[in-house]
């Protein structure tokens, strides 16, 4: 993949004042030497003289990109704003807005800066091989924001079931105990002589029981005593 292309011939179509040329110039040299910091400093002091010089606008991205502040990169080339006069350095401006985006992993709009490079300059590898790679990174970004929609509907749909079956629980226990309570009212109630004689004969069963059990209890110890005198 090529690099940030820093174009310090943009600085001829300047029509910028003597001063902001010389810190232009001063700029692109530290640049070249790799002094990122002190042409950072030139080229916002060309900007300070002409905020709308598309030179220093230029080489400051390319800077910045040096630097790996890819987000600053990318506002700077976009306030470059290429006219018409400078259709020369389109496709470069375009490859290097890609690389940027590529770096953000902004897969669209590399995509789209380097179609619109290419448009310009055909026959450039380099863009091309870019534009394949990020077209390719794209896909495979849609790809898996599909896998991951689709996942988070499966939860949903799962989460839905799930409300559902605790709600329609909640419904049965609600129509059970509804039933229940239907059941007590209906039932009647007992005057006091109805209840004395429930009473009774509740105590007349209990009674009889007892009495079996005590027959049974006797009949066994005969029966023990016989075996015992035998």
């Amino acid at each position: 993949m090529r690099k940030f292309i820093c174009i310090v011939m943009v600085l001829c179509l300047s029509g910028s004042a003597f001063a902001q040329k010389a810190d232009l110039r001063r700029g692109n040299r530290q640049f070249k030497k790799g002094e990122y910091a002190q042409a950072d400093i030139s080229y916002r002091k060309a900007l300070m003289q002409d905020t709308s010089s598309v030179a220093a606008h230029y080489n400051l991205a390319g800077n910045l990109y040096r630097q790996e502040n890819y987000d600053e990169a990318a506002k700077q080339l976009d306030a470059s704003q290429l006219t018409a006069g400078e259709e020369t350095f389109a496709a470069d401006y375009y490859y290097n807005r890609g690389d940027v985006a590529m770096a953000q992993q902004d897969w669209q709009t590399a995509v789209n800066m380097f179609k619109e490079s290419l448009r310009r300059n055909p026959g450039d590898m380099d863009a091309k091989e870019n534009y394949i790679y990020a077209r390719n990174k794209l896909m495979e970004q849609q790809q898996n924001q599909d896998q991951d929609q689709n996942q988070n509907q499966d939860q949903q749909q799962n989460q839905d079931q799930d409300q559902q079956q605790d709600q329609n629980q909640d419904q049965n226990q609600d129509q059970n105990q509804d039933q229940q309570q239907q059941q007590q009212q209906q039932q009647p109630e007992l005057n006091p002589q109805q209840a004395q004689q429930l009473l009774q004969a509740i105590q007349d069963k209990e009674k009889q029981t007892q009495e079996k059990v005590d027959e049974k209890k006797a009949q066994a110890l005969k029966s023990r005593q016989k075996e015992k005198n035998w």
